[in-house]
């Protein structure tokens, strides 16, 4: 018999609001029983359960339950918990509530109880006292790129596990651009025939990258991201799709040449990084082509929220075509720049048609007037696009890239795996409060919250994403759900290194260690590009 010695209380990441020890254990073993809140109930006798061993019967009066009681606490997603040597009560103010204190469980039953068999038998035990627990944002996101790099489906239903066991709840999924078109569209097979495919990839960063000739591809199937958005909701995740437009097209123009500005011109799907001049043309068809490429979406994807992209759109091939200069002449705009406003507004439109709200990161600010009301910007740019946004009556997530882009790098270690981007360590990302201490008077609430980005073009295999998230993407977590006066990077360094770390071990999260990367993790010459 095995028995492993639980976890502290205060040993949860992200940490609870408030947590009061007390000195006793309870005993869970092969008699314990549970009852309650149906979901909370099936994930905590299947997961737990797989890895401890205890069967977890279900029974009226379990020594665990899980009660949704909304009125008693202090709002969504909050929950309330109370451990003795007698049993576990929690009180959730709903069904998502009830799964972070499932969640909660699972971290103070030790590093054992996150693998996914038993390997040691006998009783597990908890620590006693009680916790109340609530975020601070309701949009606590990652942005994962699919496009520039595919992730099998699998490694996506392991990544909606990762965010769950951190408490966050959205996940942003890149379906499109440059380099790949991931998201099957009945109807229009060329997408995926031809836009899911290149020839081989950039290797690297700055002006000694390489090319890697080896065919680089995939997307998923309706039944994929079917699959996908069922998986999220079970963990309470929704999952926002992106599809953007009207630059980082140049995947989409090279399956259907007629969305270009040039119908005679044939592209390859580009392997390069950085930011294609190809865009899309203005003409009718092209609009009546991503109404139903977004009609897809929508029917697939019930997030109430949308990514239209709208970032990083070249003019020149608008300024230059003489097509282009007349179709802007006609619909009155003053400049062929203004087109891509107008293209994302007609989008915005449109979704707002099917009852959803567009969100476009901070170019679109720019666009000549592209968001109708109820869209949501995405500050990437920094944090001013966000301000402005809020100044203009629109909500918005702060995601700026010198705070929270986990592909940068995070050390100035001299094996530091293609070395992008900002250095931002752990402490960095810990450090960063999403509500920037100048905004307006009553204005706080239009910040939504925030999200981490992982783009992948450095990130090339499942073990680059885990070492580029993880461990600052706990961090993230951390900021997500407790205010900056809360915070301490002393006493979170403490949980994660002593406790925390070992779970991610033991799910096989291939992170990067507190002290360097291992040998394995570094890339040897393959260069990178720091800022």
């Amino acid at each position: 018999m095995n028995h492993e010695t639980p976890c502290p209380l205060n040993a949860v990441v992200p940490r609870p609001a408030t947590v009061h020890p007390r000195p006793e254990t309870l005993v869970l073993d092969a008699d314990t029983t549970i009852a309650g809140e149906a979901d909370a109930v099936r994930w905590f006798r299947e997961t737990v359960g797989g890895a401890t061993g205890l069967p977890l019967r279900e029974a009226r009066n379990g020594h665990i339950t899980f009660r949704v009681t909304p009125g008693e606490l202090h709002g969504p997603e909050s929950y309330r918990m109370s451990i003795t040597p007698e049993g576990v009560s929690v009180r959730a103010h709903d069904p998502a509530g009830a799964h972070y204190a499932a969640q909660t469980l699972r971290q103070l039953l030790g590093a054992g109880a996150w693998r996914e068999s038993v390997v040691r038998t006998g009783p597990w035990t908890l620590p006693c006292g009680e916790l109340e627990d609530h975020p601070r944002f309701s949009w606590r996101g990652c942005h994962l790129d699919l496009a520039r790099h595919f992730l099998p489906k699998r490694e996506v239903l392991r990544f909606v596990e990762l965010l769950a066991a951190h408490k966050l709840n959205v996940l942003h999924l890149h379906l499109t651009d440059d380099q790949g078109w991931r998201i099957e569209v009945p109807g229009l097979p060329r997408l995926t025939e031809v836009g899911a495919w290149r020839s081989g990839s950039q290797l690297g960063a700055g002006p000694t990258a390489e090319h890697l000739a080896r065919p680089h591809g995939g997307y998923y199937t309706s039944e994929d991201l079917l699959e996908i958005v069922s998986y999220a909701a079970e963990h309470h995740i929704t999952v926002v799709p992106e599809v953007d437009v009207p630059g980082h097209c140049q995947a989409a123009i090279a399956s259907y040449p007629r969305l270009g500005t040039d119908p005679h011109r044939r592209l390859d799907v580009w392997t390069g990084w950085g930011v294609s001049e190809h865009v899309l043309n203005a003409e009718e068809s092209t609009v009546d082509f991503f109404r139903r490429v977004f009609d897809h979406v929508v029917s697939v994807f019930p997030s109430p929220v949308v990514c239209v992209g709208g970032d990083e759109v070249p003019a020149t091939e608008w300024e230059n075509d003489r097509r282009c200069r007349e179709r802007s002449r006609e619909l009155g705009l003053p400049e062929p720049a203004a087109l891509h406003g107008w293209f994302l507004r007609r989008m915005a439109e449109h979704l707002r048609d099917r009852g959803r709200r567009a969100l476009g990161w901070d170019e679109v600010l720019d666009a000549g007037g592209a968001l109708p009301s109820g869209s949501i910007v995405a500050s990437w740019r920094g944090e001013e696009g966000g301000k402005r946004a809020v100044a203009a009556g629109h909500d918005t997530i702060m995601c700026p890239e010198q705070e929270v882009y986990l592909d940068h790098r995070q050390a100035d270690h001299p094996e530091e795996p293609v070395p992008v981007g900002y250095l931002r360590t752990l402490e960095d990302v810990h450090d960063y409060d999403p509500v920037p201490s100048d905004m307006p008077d009553g204005s706080a609430h239009r910040v939504l919250g925030t999200q981490a980005q992982v783009w992948t073009e450095h990130l090339d295999s499942p073990s680059r994403v885990d070492y580029a998230a993880f461990p600052r993407l706990c961090a993230l977590a951390e900021v997500a759900w407790l205010s900056a006066r809360a915070r301490n990077f002393t006493e979170f360094h403490r949980r994660l290194a002593t406790y925390h770390l070992p779970r991610l071990e033991a799910l096989g999260v291939e992170f990067r260690p507190l002290d360097g990367p291992r040998p394995w993790q570094t890339r040897p010459g393959v260069p990178g590009k720091p800022r």
